[in-house]
């Protein structure tokens, strides 16, 4: 290997600046100085013969060269932690590291619980929840940095071949009340009744949004015709709004179950309509599935599940 013009720290240090935007910020993540970090850079396009980063802005911006050794440096580095990672796993669940995605909400308000119950069988294995736009998760999860994920949305068409995409449970979403309105003394609501309310929502482009709009729209209601009186970027910031009694919303019924014991909250029925949507669970069959995420799979997965899994690598591998 020695002659390989670059190491490993070289392409840690590359993939930081390009994270970070600047030497300063990559030196400060990867805990060195900023002469140090210049220097490797320096020696590696000395060794390369070709330009790296364009010094002319204020912010460090990889050449074509560098977009280059960056995507293949990442692909080098994921290969050594997966490699790390198969050897730990000779102690056989004595330690190792489990990396779980979700996308928001469910990253949020499921994973938690099932990390949970995964702790108390294999409490010696550390476990990583990377909360993603499903998107990102769904990317991870190709590239080899995510064991496994639990998205609500639509895989992104270019990696339907990359990854599996298995239908895992069906999560109901809700329409909350503040428990004053006069709607939640009524056993159930009608359509129309949903274009005289104010709706606190997420953003337009956001995931749950739109798979909100599009059951609707199913079910013959006009998600257009709804009125939305404010936009927010999170659940809690809605539910607080909702309890507070500035409108109504839409929300995964995992997120309000806390709120609905305690009576902060009301959860109305709209006639003849259920609004769902399918979680389902991505894996990388070509990648390596380590014990720990075996285990996940095998003892914690079916606990929640709604539709039967087949993830272990070995029958992963023969479906694709």
């Amino acid at each position: 290997m020695s002659d390989v013009p670059f190491t490993l720290d070289q392409l840690r240090i590359l993939k930081a600046i390009a994270a970070e935007g600047s030497f300063k910020r990559a030196a400060d993540s990867l805990y060195v100085s900023q002469p140090a970090i210049s220097l490797q850079v320096q020696n590696l396009e000395r060794q390369l013969n070709v330009p790296l980063f364009d010094r002319g802005g204020r912010r460090a911006k990889l050449t074509e060269a560098g977009h280059l050794l960056l995507s293949y440096g990442e692909k080098i580095l994921s290969l050594c932690q997966e490699t790390c990672r198969a050897i730990e796993d000779l102690q056989n669940l004595q330690g190792g590291t489990l990396i779980v995605g979700a996308s928001q909400t469910t990253g949020t308000y499921l994973l938690p619980r099932m990390i949970g119950l995964f702790r108390k069988q294999y409490p010696d294995v550390a476990v990583q929840l990377h909360v993603h736009s499903t998107r990102r998760t769904a990317w991870s999860v190709a590239n080899g940095q995510i064991d496994l994920a639990i998205i609500g949305g639509e895989v992104p068409p270019e990696l339907h071949e990359s990854i599996t995409v298995q239908p895992y449970i069906e999560d109901e979403l809700a329409l909350i009340l503040p428990v004053f309105h006069r709607f939640a003394k009524q056993e159930s609501i009608q359509k129309e009744d949903l274009y005289k309310l104010q709706f606190i929502a997420l953003d337009s482009q956001s995931t749950i949004r739109k798979v909100i709009d599009q059951v609707l729209s199913r079910s013959n209601i006009d998600p257009r015709r709804l009125q939305i009186e404010m936009e927010l970027n999170s659940i809690e910031a809605i539910k607080n709004t909702v309890q507070a009694g500035l409108g109504a919303a839409f929300v995964s019924t995992s997120a309000i179950e806390k709120e609905l014991q305690m009576g902060v909250l009301h959860q109305a029925k709209i006639e003849g309509v259920i609004v769902r949507r399918m979680l389902s669970v991505i894996v990388n069959p070509n990648r390596y599935q380590s014990k720990a995420a075996e285990a996940f799979s095998r003892d914690i997965l079916p606990q929640f599940s709604s539709h039967p899994l087949n993830l272990t690598r070995e029958e992963s591998v023969s479906q694709s």
